[in-house]
């Protein structure tokens, strides 16, 4: 982008809107001259001009919940930014995932982090590690953790919900290796099949 087309005066502020680059929901909106675009920039983190104190400020330089920058649009009237970014905890100052309320949990949101990682390498991070073993290691976690639920489940330890949970993220993780898109348009043509052959009876059963 280029920032000479956008700020013909560098005090000129323009609202920037935050879009979480993996699930695309609205963060939060802030405003932004040219320095603190060219900081954010620079240092790869969500930097804003603040219209009351009147300076620079890096989100999450004091909570630590940064904004990592992705990306940025500028629109067509050249007057107001899309940042794509990830954010490190919570956005609101109130603790919530946005300025504009939590996030409903979806496995839409789970594939977009996973996809993330796996595209975006993060140090330490789990995802990264099962990545890094292969599949070998990803198929004997899910063999782990179905195991571990069979066992809850007829025992009611009350840990069914979480084991369920572990299961599915690491299922989520080996799908995100043979092509999700496959599997799904597989299950389509199963129900299809299902749906064909099978008696009314048990259907509505």
């Amino acid at each position: 982008m280029n920032t000479d087309d956008v700020w013909k005066d560098d005090q000129v502020l323009i609202p920037a809107i935050i879009q979480d680059s993996n699930t695309k929901s609205v963060l939060m909106l802030g405003y932004m001259n040219k320095e603190s675009y060219q900081k954010t920039i620079d240092i790869k983190k969500v930097t804003f001009y603040s219209r009351s104190r009147r300076c620079l400020w890096t989100k999450g330089e004091t909570s630590g919940n940064f904004l990592n920058y992705i990306s940025c649009e500028i629109d067509c009237d050249k007057d107001t930014l899309l940042v794509q970014a990830t954010n490190d905890g919570p956005t609101c100052h109130l603790e919530k995932y946005s300025c504009f309320g939590d996030e409903e949990f979806s496995f839409q949101k789970l594939e977009s982090i996973i996809k993330d990682r796996k595209k975006n390498h993060k140090s330490g991070s789990y995802t990264n590690i099962l990545f890094d073993k292969g599949n070998k290691e990803i198929v004997k976690k899910i063999a782990e953790e179905a195991n571990e639920l069979a066992i809850s489940t007829i025992s009611n330890d009350g840990r069914i919900l979480e084991e369920a949970a572990d299961l599915i993220y690491h299922l989520q993780v080996l799908l995100d290796t043979i092509y999700l898109k496959n599997l799904i348009n597989n299950l389509q043509l199963k129900k299809q099949n299902i749906i064909d052959y099978c008696p009314l009876y048990l259907l509505n059963s």
